[in-house]
């Protein structure tokens, strides 16, 4: 079936309801540990976009260490095996998913990981919001499914949150229901595993740099020195205090960070933890695994404790990932719009970015629109990407060559790169300015690359567009935005 025919058909089975009912699941794949969750997802339409109502947890499946092979390598079979075991717990068949999102983090974004997983899932393929997550959207999303971000939108001031895992930390300001900015370092429960008669069975190479620094002989099979896991423990709970902004930057903390650092953190409201590690750090978990897990949370805790910052705790924390994806229609003017060439659509799954632009002033900034894109590329792991990303935003002000011509300029300093790779350059607003756009790319700025500038449409980050093939009776296509849903929405 033509893509403009099926998503005809999906605009037409679903615009006659006010309210819609999708079964959803979210799988997240990550470096230590794996888990999905069934969730029932109630949408109500509101004008031309549908949005989540309620959500109903259906079934949350038992969390369990991501199987390997060897070395880094994911044990497809097994993992295969637990999946197929959690569509059962669930009393749910691949048949009665409506949605999903699958998220990689960790090594499960490696190239033979990601695609071993994804074969996991490739009936479900058309269905699924596909995530390859880095530092930064790790952290982004971690915000947002810890419910840090609705936190701040009522707060008087800064709220943190620490996500701790396997083998990374990443943190991320929240303010006003934003993330404004997010760091990430190596610290974490699982960068060293000893068996039960304390034997090293498992070690990472960051865990290892942490230990030489400190003197520490650590090695496969060998059994470490008394104190040489409670010093490691010290040192890392005092580089993610330091990386959170709660102390000065030490030099082993500068070293360990795997994203630019975070200024301090002055009127900070409220700070919470998510994470596996979390778990011990609010008493939720008290066995161990055979890794730095439980001291290393004691450790956080009293160190943060001491600084007199205010913990709170999360909506989620170990499971403060996506939940799943809904997903709506909208069907586009066609009068506004702009795309060539014509068949650079269909396109599938595009990650949109909501960089925090105003454009009320009467003269627009190029360097600050480039800066804020940049920003917003950063936040969700898109500097480098090789796929299409969308640009949304909300027009103001009026419309004349000279704002024009300041903001696409803008636009063009940021995507650039990927401009000269060929790349589509798409544009999302909520207005009626689609087409003048996309005129002043093509005519005015001879922008070689295929360009998208639809309107009419109001987008927000962790969204995903779908658009189909013109439909030439109406000069409108037909857009599928999917959206990831967080435990705290």
């Amino acid at each position: 079936m033509a893509a403009s025919q099926r998503f005809s058909n999906a605009n037409r089975h679903i615009v006659d309801e006010e309210e819609i009912e999708l079964t959803s699941v979210g799988v997240d794949i990550g470096s230590s540990t794996s888990h999905l969750v069934f969730s029932k997802v109630v949408m109500e339409r509101i004008g031309a976009r549908y949005v989540v109502a309620r959500r109903e947890t259906l079934y949350e499946a038992p969390i369990r260490l991501t199987p390997y092979a060897e070395g880094d390598t994911i044990d497809a079979a097994v993992l295969g095996g637990f999946i197929e075991d959690s569509f059962r717990g669930a009393g749910l068949a691949r048949g009665d998913i409506d949605t999903g999102a699958l998220i990689l983090t960790g090594v499960a974004v490696r190239r033979t990981n990601a695609r071993a997983i994804a074969e996991l899932f490739a009936e479900e393929a058309g269905k699924f919001v596909a995530v390859s997550a880095g530092d930064g959207l790790e952290a982004t999303m971690a915000a947002h499914g810890s419910g840090a971000v609705a936190r701040s939108a009522g707060a008087d001031g800064l709220v943190l949150n620490i996500d701790i895992g396997g083998g990374t930390t990443k943190i991320a300001r929240c303010r006003d229901g934003k993330v404004e900015q997010v760091t990430a370092l190596d610290a974490g429960a699982r960068l060293v595993v000893v068996d039960d008669d304390g034997v090293v069975i498992r070690l990472e190479a960051t865990g290892a740099a942490h230990a030489a620094d400190l003197g520490i002989d650590l090695a496969l099979g060998e059994t470490p020195a008394p104190d040489a896991l409670d010093r490691l423990a010290d040192r890392m709970a005092d580089c993610i205090v330091e990386a959170a902004g709660l102390a000065p930057l030490s030099a082993a903390a500068r070293a360990a960070l795997r994203l630019p650092p975070l200024p301090a953190a002055e009127g900070l409201a409220a700070l919470t933890f998510s994470g596996g590690v979390s778990e011990f750090v609010y008493g939720n978990e008290t066995a161990g695994f055979g890794d730095l897990g439980p001291a290393l949370a004691r450790r956080v805790r009293e160190r943060i404790e001491a600084a007199g910052a205010p913990i709170e705790r999360p909506r989620a924390t170990i499971r403060a990932t996506v939940v799943g994806a809904s997903q709506y229609t909208v069907q586009l003017s066609g009068a506004t719009i702009f795309i060539d060439p014509p068949d650079t659509v269909p396109l599938r799954n595009v990650p949109v970015i909501a960089p925090d632009l105003d454009l009320s002033a009467p003269e627009l900034d190029p360097a600050a629109i480039s800066a804020a894109i940049a920003v917003a590329l950063t936040r969700l792991d898109l500097t480098d990407s090789q796929t299409p990303v969308a640009v949304a935003f909300h027009w103001q002000g009026s419309a004349s060559y000279r704002r024009l011509d300041q903001f696409c300029r803008g636009v063009q300093g940021a995507l650039d790169s990927g401009r000269k790779a060929g790349r589509p350059l798409m544009l999302v607003s909520d207005g009626d300015i689609g087409g003048l756009i996309g005129i002043h790319l093509r005519e005015e700025m001879e922008i070689e690359a295929p360009v998208i500038s639809v309107d009419g449409i109001t987008l927000q980050e962790f969204d995903y567009i779908d658009i189909g093939e013109m439909i030439p009776s109406s000069g409108a296509v037909p857009v599928v935005i999917k959206s990831l849903v967080f435990p705290s929405t």
